[in-house]
């Protein structure tokens, strides 16, 4: 069996999940506009420019999780594919994914986006299996933290 091994954001699909769920939380009215988008803009140009400290923006990006329980996330983020991602969605990478799995081969994202982003999102797609920074979760809640090592860089 070969190993196919796909970048996700501006890869896959036309622009950032991490930036765009950002978006999405100020769009919904859940967090503070002009500070959150200032912030989130930020760290996107960090990252853009290879400077992202990735542990200062996971603890950004992870905190809004916080507020709300299983059910809520979902519904969030089944809004959030329909409204951010399935317009990102490229033609070509479906066509890129499917070539690879008709050929047999093991389908693999490998992303620093959080897996609460990127989980749906790579099942949308079809692939085997993904590996993302995985955000801490104690009795079913997300807790703001990171869970192991970042999948960033040397991570």
């Amino acid at each position: 069996m070969s190993l196919a091994i796909f970048d996700l954001d501006n890869t896959l699909i036309a622009g950032d999940s991490d930036h765009a769920w950002g978006e999405f939380l100020i769009e919904q009215g859940i967090v503070d506009a002009a500070s959150y988008k200032a912030s989130n803009d930020l760290f996107y140009e960090q990252y853009k420019r290879g400077e992202l400290d990735i542990f200062a923006y996971l603890e950004f990006a992870l905190q809004p999780l916080t507020r709300f329980g299983p059910a809520q996330l979902q519904d969030l983020h089944r809004r959030f594919m329909e409204d951010k991602i399935e317009p990102l969605m490229l033609p070509k990478a479906a066509e890129l994914i499917q070539k690879h799995r008709q050929q047999g081969d093991f389908l693999l994202i490998i992303t620093a986006t959080n897996r609460f982003i990127t989980g749906p999102i790579a099942e949308r797609l079809g692939v085997d299996d993904i590996m993302a920074s995985e955000p801490e979760v104690i009795d079913g809640r997300y807790t703001g933290r990171l869970s192991g090592v970042p999948c960033y860089q040397e991570g």
